[in-house]
């Protein structure tokens, strides 16, 4: 998902989307791409909103060699991020699919382990031990059980033993949860809504736990400096 103005990120996003400022010499959006690709993940859409044909021309020239890129214009970039979800429902067709947010820096083996979890209809990375502050600000903070299953989710739970990395596993039927709840609420539905609805009311939702791999989130100014200097001091890690 790389539809978001980075209104936090401003002055730096004024003249470009968050998910093309520079880490390291390499746009933002380039790290969860290229770690879906190291997992053979080479069919990938990029739901796109503001300054789209910026985010296009740019990944017609960096994206990682062997994908193939369908972009996906979300007009409702602003009206919170499940609809950019929404807006990938017929590219997803009706394969299970990865979701990784545009924002986040992850290392691949996040992907990886997503990847090889146990099936389920939905599943959510999520770090028990995050200590990084640009893992913590903002945080979507999550309750597990002893199953392993979410039990809730939200930015301002008081109990809570996880967070959420930005990497889902979905399948399509999660479309239906999508237009249900924009039925009842309208704009302004979040992606965390979504989970909460389908921790509720689906069978289960599943989490596997990322403690000790790499991943950021880049929501701030002080995120994304963050992030630079993370990079730096991992120079050995391959992302």
């Amino acid at each position: 998902m790389a539809a978001g103005d980075g209104g936090r990120l401003r002055p730096l996003t004024d003249s470009q989307p968050k998910v093309l400022l520079p880490v390291r010499e390499r746009p933002l959006i380039s790290y969860p791409l290229r770690a879906l690709v190291s997992q053979g993940i080479t069919e990938i859409a990029i739901v796109v909103g503001y300054r789209a044909q910026q985010v296009k021309e740019a990944l017609r020239n960096c994206a990682p060699r062997g994908c193939s890129l369908e972009f996906v214009y979300n007009p409702d970039y602003d009206d919170g991020n499940a609809l950019s979800l929404r807006a990938a429902r017929d590219f997803v067709g009706d394969d299970p699919f990865i979701l990784c947010m545009g924002d986040h820096i992850i290392e691949p083996a996040l992907i990886a382990m997503v990847l090889a979890a146990r099936p389920a209809a939905t599943t959510l990375v999520v770090d028990s031990e995050a200590s990084l502050e640009s893992q913590l600000n903002d945080a979507t903070r999550v309750l597990i059980d002893g199953d392993n299953r979410l039990v809730r989710i939200g930015k301002r739970l008081r109990k809570w033993n996880a967070v959420d990395t930005g990497v889902f596993r979905f399948t399509p039927d999660v479309f239906s949860t999508v237009d249900h709840l924009y039925e009842h609420r309208g704009n302004g539905l979040e992606l965390n809504d979504v989970m909460r609805f389908r921790a509720a009311h689906a069978p289960h939702v599943d989490t596997c736990d990322a403690s000790g791999l790499f991943w950021t989130d880049v929501d701030t100014v002080e995120d994304y400096r963050s992030a630079e200097q993370q990079l730096e001091q991992r120079d050995g890690l391959r992302l």
